[in-house]
């Protein structure tokens, strides 16, 4: 490796001048602007008077750098000496001082005689091979003490210095004239004399050639357009690089020209601003004469040269004009020697003769200045790399014998691995598999395999050996690096089926990775949800588009169909009007067009208003077009025949003809009217349209009111649609708080919603669990129902807490969680356990990058709303698995296929396939009900073409069947649910048909769900179904206490749970109820239930007054407390209240009985009682909407819908406190902490007996909140209607026990 380094001994004059004793400046003879020149010649000059050393760039190895560096010395400042050859100064201030001295008027710059240059040098003999050359070297910097010292040190070359600019050979013309090289980078002034053009060079040998920077200003005589203010250029002497004495000033100094009276005299001063380069030519053999007087030049006022603008901020290329002197050339010889002493000469061993001819000056501006740092930076890292490249090979060799010698196939280099960094992996190829194999190939990827895979090919390295290199990446990511060899197809190198690897130090470990995926997919999820929500709305604007064109199309055509079937109407007016009848009316002028005004005459006495005080005028056009749009009163005319009256009227501007009547009162006040025998009047409007015109226009008019109707109703519809999204929503949002909080007096979170990637507290209170007394409490957790990667957490033991008993640890919830889950214990190792019965705790998380897994629930039932819908049963179905849906799980429905099925409301239905069970085939059809999925069985036994679903002598036969063929169905089909659900007695036999028979036959991962509607019907089968089922479950919490003690359900309490039922809020909703006459919601409760109290009244036939109605919706039979609603009948018109009841009895004389009553209501309290004996939907919804009250006073009632219902539509229950009732009711004087516990507010009335006092005493509660405290009933109409008694609450409880069913 060689390095530019300066020479390592001191040079002296004597040493110099040893061969030619003698340094002369030969006269330049050229083209000056003065006829005469001078010439001055150095004498043979002395140790003593040497002022200055040579220094000379030499090649040497690289550690020759390494020697002490050589002192340079400080500069001396002009005296006034002798005219002729370079004296010693004495050292000069920093800038400042200088400048002090410049406003003070000192100027120490003596005059000296200078040789006026005659011609140029048009031979320069440059010997490109001369042994002899040396190269000014640019970094340094050499200048005399004073004092002749001849041991003077000189400042050695640092390796950081930038590299010299050489001339190259091809840069010289014929005879060794120098060709004008630009080599300047960025802003120069290039600034010629007028004698010459050629570039000035400093040469020193011939060989090496080299560009020096030279401090000099001059004036011009065409001017640097740089202001008035323009005097000076400055040109900032290279920082000395490589040592020098810390008292050196004139390291970083400024060499500065400036106008005297009768010459130039230069100044060194401290202040780094715009550089001169100037480039001069150095004959080597030649003596060398300077004229230290430059020229007085003068600035031509603003005229711009080169690009420096008027301001001289910014100087691009600047001529310098040669007056009548030359330019001052710094003769830097090592790139600093200072120009200002005419002394500066350099040492040699002989007397260089060298021609000069300043032909460019440089003028670089800072730009320049970083241009040069950039290149010498440029070296000083080409120069590092150098020299690591030369190490780094060195060690490379060393580590391929050390693993050579080890038998090590692989290594890598740097041997210690770290992200973000590159790494050679070398290989052995002899030592491998591979080592016949012309081609090597690394594959591999990061982190054990699982993230960004490449593939390399490896090239022939340089180590002794057969080594194998390539250079592969570290992510910052990385923690491990896992790869094979292989030749490109199917022989690998793959370390004895281990694979190699290399652990990455510093960056990541394997859960800080896991933590960067789950951010990395959290943010890909992001975005694929923000295209699939772009492609979402641009599908959308396409649906839109394409129904506004079909739509735009109908309207087309509906508008010619209306405007035919008019022009047909009006053909048939037409032919009636005329332009007067005589003696009856007639228009003023008889000519008029639309928009005219005209007088209308009309003779009272030709019709029946002739004893009328007042005529009016009622009038429209063009058949009553528009309706009534002329109303005028006439007044009495002059004439005197007869008895004529007149008015002014407008004619409508595209009337074809006027339609009119004559009465004598304006509308609505008019009683006895003239309208030409019932065929009213009509006259032509004479200067009307053309008609085919009009009826183009009549048909463009048609079509925008088409359109405009259009767009109205679409903004309505979707204003609505938006409203009821939202209020699902919100409602949505309080549901899943109330859930959360429902286990508040146990556990809850803080914050309340558990979200993913954030840190949350559990807080537990054990006092009312069986941990209570426990003297420590841990926390044991994992999340994702426990299925997450990093599995069951450390237990932590649980701190005491601010409130009272409770205890609580943190949790750092990962980005992958959906669900926390947990339990806790009394010791670390376990003990007791607290596990929720079985079903653990289970919090959802929100915003987790892992959604759910969905479950596959197949209900197996024979009613489902509103297809095939008895009672409640048939809404569980539906409402439930609708809500479960809607939790992005998957639901179908398998339902027997009744010939008295509603098949209007199942869409796409069609027939699929068949298969044959026990020796009877089974049709399949297909459709969707409410939006789900639903399978229809037909077996051609006709099971199922009995007309009904209940009420057959062999209903337990028929159902049974149905059962074994729907689980042979989901066989057949290739079905594996995780959740079958059966329902009641009618399809409890699934339960034990799938344990003995289907479990062993492939649907072994299913689990079975049973739910109890009624206990009260099929105990047997219920009991059996309760034995065989993994979870069971009946509809209310209460109904599940009432029938705990029962045989069929006792010893299977412990997988027995009470669940509500919901309703469906779809079905159910005031908002967009068809049946009822105007939306509402809570907002416009009292507005809308009036007028539905007035429509059920006007319907009904009864008396329409503000009085309480009280409805009752319910099938007739024991079990709903007939005999109490026969008594709260009686009651309600006791207390002047009006009655609505709807239903009818399965049992006959029930029937019959409440017929009877019926009668005698009708008959005794038409106006307030009616009794509708019969099923009608679309009335249900009306008494729901206008009752003030519902009356629910059922012996027992597992859950009750017609409540929950009721309380949708503002309605307030009226109930008796069992089962389901009793959960959902509470009463507004006794329930208030009852209520308050269930996160809800009291809602109704309730009673306790089955006797007509209980019913009177929440009966006459409720009708007195009515009549003495309107505003608090109706605030509590409002309220009720606020609860969400969906089944949003519901679904997620089945789905916890659809979970634990499945552990």
């Amino acid at each position: 490796m060689e390095a530019t380094l300066q020479a390592q001994r001191p040079f002296c004059c004597g040493t110099s001048f040893r061969d030619r004793g003698k340094f002369n400046i030969k006269p330049f003879v050229g083209f000056c602007d003065r006829p005469t020149s001078r010439s001055s010649s150095f004498h043979s000059v002395s140790h003593s008077s040497c002022s200055h050393g040579i220094l000379c760039r030499i090649s040497a190895s690289a550690d020759f750098s390494r020697r002490r560096p050589k002192k340079v010395f400080a500069p001396r400042s002009r005296s006034t000496g002798p005219p002729k050859g370079f004296m010693p100064k004495a050292p000069v201030g920093p800038s400042m001082q200088k400048r002090d001295q410049r406003n003070k008027g000192e100027d120490d710059s003596s005059t000296t005689s200078t040789s006026r240059l005659s011609k140029k040098v048009h031979e320069m003999g440059v010997d490109a091979n001369d042994s002899k050359a040396m190269e000014i070297s640019h970094g340094m910097r050499v200048e005399g003490k004073g004092n002749g010292d001849t041991n003077r040190e000189v400042g050695e070359r640092s390796p950081v210095d930038k590299p010299v600019d050489i001339l190259s050979e091809n840069q010289f013309k014929e005879k060794g004239s120098i060709v004008a090289v630009d080599n300047s980078k960025s802003v120069e002034a290039l600034v010629k004399t007028k004698v010459d053009t050629a570039i000035v060079e400093i040469g020193v040998g011939g060989k090496n050639l080299r560009r020096v920077k030279v401090n000099a200003i001059s004036k011009l005589d065409k001017g640097i357009e740089a202001g008035n203010n323009m005097t000076e250029i400055e040109a900032r002497v290279p920082e000395n690089v490589g040592g020098g004495d810390e008292d050196d000033n004139s390291s970083n100094g400024v060499v500065k020209l400036f106008k005297t009276d009768s010459i130039t005299a230069l100044t060194e001063t401290g202040v780094e601003s715009k550089n001169l380069v100037v480039k001069a030519v150095v004959e080597g053999d030649e003596s060398i004469e300077a004229d230290d007087n430059l020229p007085e030049t003068k600035p031509s006022g603003s005229e711009s040269i080169g690009g420096l603008d008027g301001n001289g901020d910014n100087p691009q290329r600047t001529l310098l004009k040669d007056d009548d002197q030359t330019a001052l050339i710094e003769m830097g010889l090592g790139g600093h020697v200072d120009i200002n002493d005419p002394d500066a000469v350099a040492e040699s061993d002989e007397i260089i003769e060298v021609d000069l001819n300043i032909t460019e000056i440089e003028a670089t501006a800072p730009e320049n200045i970083a241009s040069e740092e950039n290149e010498k930076e440029g070296f000083l890292q080409k120069l590092k790399l150098d020299m690591e490249s030369r190490l780094q090979k060195q060690v490379l060799e060393e580590l391929a014998q050390e693993n050579f010698s080890r038998g090590n196939k692989f290594f890598t280099y740097p041997q210690v691995v770290k992200p973000g960094q590159d790494v050679e992996v070398f290989l052995d190829r002899h030592l491998s598999a591979l080592k016949d194999e012309s081609d090597v190939m690394i594959m591999g990827a990061y982190n054990d395999w699982r993230w960004k895979s490449f593939t390399t090919k490896l090239d022939k390295t340089h180590l002794n050996g057969d080594w194998w290199s390539c250079k592969i990446h570290v992510p910052e990511q990385a923690y491990k690096i896992d790869f094979v060899f292989f030749n490109g197809k199917n022989l690998y190198e793959n370390n004895d089926k281990k694979d190699f690897h290399i652990v990455v130090e510093g960056g990541m470990d394997s859960s800080d990775f896991e933590d960067f995926l789950l951010e990395e997919k959290r943010m890909e999820l992001e975005k694929l949800a923000k295209e699939q929500a772009e492609r979402e709305k641009q599908a959308e604007e396409r649906r839109r588009i394409e129904a506004e064109k079909a739509a735009r199309e109908v309207d087309i055509a509906q508008a010619k169909l209306e405007v035919v079937k008019r022009r047909e109407q009006l053909q048939e007016l037409i032919k009636k009007a005329t332009t007067y009848v005589d003696a009856v009316w007639y228009f003023e002028p008889r000519e008029f067009r639309g928009a005219d005004m005209v007088r209308l005459y009309y003779n009272r006495t030709s019709g029946p208003l002739a004893q009328a005080n007042d005529i009016w005028i009622h009038g429209g056009h063009n058949g009553w077009q528009d309706g009534l749009s002329i109303i005028a009163k006439l007044a009495k005319s002059d004439r005197m025949d007869d008895d004529w009256w007149y008015t002014e009227i407008i004619v409508p501007d595209r009337a074809l003809f006027l339609d009119w009547v004559f009465a004598d009162g304006p509308p609505q006040r008019a009683t006895v009217y003239d309208n030409n025998h019932r065929q009213d009047f009509h006259a032509i409007v004479p200067k009307t349209i053309p008609e085919e015109l009009y009826w183009v226009e009549e048909e463009y008019q048609m079509y925008k009111k088409l359109q405009e109707g259009r767009r109205l109703k679409e903004e309505a519809i979707n204003a609505k649609a938006e409203k009821t999204a939202h209020m699902k929503s919100e409602t949505k949002e309080r549901t899943l708080k109330r859930f959360l909080l429902s286990q508040k007096h146990i556990v809850y979170t803080d914050p309340l919603d558990v979200q993913a990637g954030s840190t949350v507290t559990v807080c537990y209170n054990p006092a009312n669990t069986v941990l209570n007394g426990k003297p420590e409490i841990w926390f044991r957790y994992s999340f994702n129902r426990w299925t997450h990667r990093k599995g069951p957490f450390p237990p932590q033991k649980m701190i005491p807490a601010e409130n009272g008993s409770h205890v609580k640890t943190t949790v750092k919830v990962p980005l992958d969680a959906f669900m926390l889950d947990f339990v806790f214990s009394e010791r670390e190792d376990g003990g007791i356990f607290d596990n929720k019965d079985g079903m653990d705790y289970h919090l959802p998380v929100f915003g987790g990058i892992v959604k759910e897994p969905p479950l596959h629930i197949v209900h197996i039932a024979v009613e489902m709303a509103p297809i095939a819908k008895v009672g409640g049963l048939g809404d569980v179905v539906t409402g439930l698995s609708r809500a479960v849906q809607d939790l992005n799980h998957h639901v179908d429905i398998i339902l027997p296929k009744y010939d008295c099925m509603n098949f209007s409301n199942v869409k796409d239905l069609h027939y699929q396939r068949c298969y044959s069970h026990g020796g009877i085939e089974i049709k399949v059809w297909f459709g969707k009900v409410e939006g789900l999925s639903v399978y229809f069985l037909e077996p051609v036994n006709g099971f199922f073409w009995t007309g009904c679903i209940y009420g057959c002598r062999n209903d337990a036969e028929r159902f049974s069947f149905f059962c074994h063929a729907a689980l042979e169905f989901l066989l057949q089909s290739g079905f594996h649910p995780d959740i079958i659900h059966c329902h009641d007695w009618s399809s409890a036999p699934v339960a034990w048909l799938y344990k003995e028979h289907y479990r062993q036959c492939g649907l072994s991962k299913t689990r079975i769900v049973f739910t109890i509607h009624n206990l009260e019907f099929g105990a047997q089968f219920i009991g059996k179904a309760m034995a065989y089922s993994d979870k069971a479950t009946t509809v209310s919490h209460t109904y599940s206490r009432e029938v705990a003690g029962n045989p069929a359900v006792a010893p299977y309490l412990a997988k027995f749970h009470g669940i509500l039922n919901g309703i469906d809020p779809d079905i159910w909703d005031p908002y967009n109820d068809k049946f009822i006459p105007i939306s509402y919601t809570s907002e416009n409760v009292i507005e809308g239930k009036q007028a539905a109290k007035k429509a059920l009244q006007q319907r009904l036939g009864l008396k329409t007054a503000d009085l309480p109605l009280v409805g009752i919706i319910s099938r007739l039979t024991h079990q709903k407390g007939i005999h109490l609603i026969k008594h709260a009948i009686w009651h309600t018109l006791d207390r002047n209240g009006q009655v609505v009841l709807l239903g009818s009895a399965p049992d006959p004389r029930i029937q019959s009985d409440f017929v009877n009553l019926a009668n005698g209501l009708h008959s005794a309290h038409g106006d307030r009682a009616r009794l509708c004996l019969t099923y009608d939907e679309p009335l249900s919804h009306l008494i729901f909407a206008g009752a003030d009250f519902i009356l629910v006073p059922s012996i027992f009632e597992p859950c009750g819908l017609t409540q929950l219902v009721a309380m949708r539509y503002g309605a307030i229950p009226i109930v008796r406190k069992t089962g389901g009732l009793y959960d959902t009711v509470f009463d507004v004087d006794h329930d208030k902490e009852r209520s308050q516990a269930q996160g809800l507010e009291p809602n109704g009335f309730s009673f306790e007996g089955a006797d007509p006092a209980g019913v009177d005493y929440a009966l006459n509660r409720a009708l007195s909140a009515w009549y003495d405290g309107r505003d608090w009933f109706n605030s509590l109409c409002q309220r009720v209607m606020d609860q969400d008694w969906s089944w949003n609450r519901p679904a997620l409880d089945y789905l916890e026990l659809y979970y634990a069913a499945c552990k």
